[in-house]
């Protein structure tokens, strides 16, 4: 069974016993539309939805946007630890200004991230820097 919950949009893929239970206890908390009962149907690859496509255009963004949630700061408070000014952070994270590998260091070292991450996405066993 495909389901969608609309706010916070989450597209959810079930499988197993107890589907209908789970999708009515999110629908109490939740307001979600199922898509597809027939996953055959429904079944669409990551990669090839919108929301992927978009993804992609600015992944350094996204990760950097991540990373800075994660350290639970500001666009602004992440700027004036690295003595830029806010503007410049939202640029980086909207894929407007490109991340050269001087900035990206900066940015995990105050973010206290792998560099790798901002590259790649995850940890590459290969790539023991910071």
């Amino acid at each position: 069974m495909l389901a969608l919950v609309k706010k916070p949009r989450i597209e959810l893929s079930i499988h197993g016993e107890h589907v209908e239970e789970i999708i009515a206890w999110i629908r109490k908390k939740y307001d979600a539309a199922i898509l597809s009962t027939d996953d055959a149907e429904a079944s669409v690859l990551v990669e090839e939805t919108e929301f992927w496509k978009e993804m992609e255009k600015n992944r350094v963004g996204n990760l950097l946007a991540g990373a800075r949630l994660k350290a639970r700061l500001t666009q602004g408070q992440l700027a004036k630890k690295l003595n830029i000014r806010q503007n410049m952070v939202s640029d980086y994270e909207r894929g407007r200004r490109c991340l050269s590998p001087g900035m990206a260091k900066r940015f995990c070292t105050v973010l206290h991230d792998k560099e790798a991450h901002l590259k790649y996405g995850d940890e590459p066993s290969s790539s023991p820097d910071k």
